[in-house]
């Protein structure tokens, strides 16, 4: 298997050979997750609406009341956009985060033909109960072993890391399957797989500096980009040791 800097040095030159499209793709991922998640947040706006009922301002050195008429329709709207935004990410936030992995595993494959900026939802939509079932299943085994405190959830959290991208690009592969053949893949490289994530810190602080310019026009793509190809790293290396069999991945044997 290849170094974490051979890893990141492939994933980065393929996304500088489909730079636009990469830079696109995520971009419009992210703000579509982020409206859904906006919407989702809809509840703390009602909160803040309705403690805002006995305001005061300042006019001329005296207090004056401000009256906040009927506030409960603003609320009642608010209320329904959050549970709307909350259905949304749980019903496409999966899917549309496979599709993306479809899109970055295909570009560092060098197989681009038919990748678009619209890709990572036409694939979200190819089997979308699969791709739902599977994203479900992973959240909430992570949310169960994070009950026993952080750090078991982190680390299932690693072991399931791979799932999306077995679901992006083993259509065969069951939802459930998915997540015991990515613990396979995972098993002794967990913990190099944490660095791999911190060795983008950098980046990461320069996109806050930057108030996410570098972030949408390098930093998510180029990471995006990396992960794919660790994904197909360590999927051959567990298919060289053994741990997984290329039949499994084609769904032609038990996981």
């Amino acid at each position: 298997m290849r170094s974490r800097q051979e890893i990141k040095a492939i994933g980065k030159e393929q996304f500088k050979l489909n730079y636009w499209n990469c830079v696109l793709a995520a971009l419009l991922v992210t703000a579509v997750l982020g409206v859904i998640s906006w919407m989702s947040n809809g509840h703390e706006i009602a909160r803040i609406v309705s403690t805002g009922q006995d305001a005061f301002r300042v006019v001329s050195g005296q207090q004056e009341t401000i009256e906040i008429i009927s506030s409960q329709p603003v609320q009642s709207t608010v209320s329904v956009r959050s549970n709307a935004g909350g259905l949304l990410m749980l019903l496409l936030g999966g899917p549309i985060t496979v599709g993306l992995n479809y899109f970055f595993v295909k570009n560092v494959r060098g197989e681009r033909d038919g990748l678009s900026v619209t890709t990572p939802f036409s694939e979200a939509f190819k089997n979308y109960p699969r791709k739902l079932g599977g994203s479900l299943w992973m959240g909430l085994f992570v949310f169960l072993w994070s009950l026993l405190f952080i750090i078991p959830g982190l680390i299932k959290a690693i072991s399931y890391a791979m799932t999306q991208y077995i679901l992006a690009d083993c259509p065969e592969v069951k939802a459930k399957d998915a997540l015991k053949l990515s613990m396979r893949m995972m098993d002794g490289h967990k913990w190099e797989y944490f660095v791999f994530g911190l060795s983008f810190i950098g980046w990461i602080l320069l996109s806050v500096i930057t108030l996410g310019l570098a972030a949408a026009f390098y930093t998510e793509p180029y990471m995006h980009s990396s992960t794919a190809q660790y994904y197909l790293e360590v999927r051959n290396e567990a298919l060289r040791t053994g741990a997984i069999t290329q039949g499994q991945l084609d769904g032609t044997e038990l996981v």
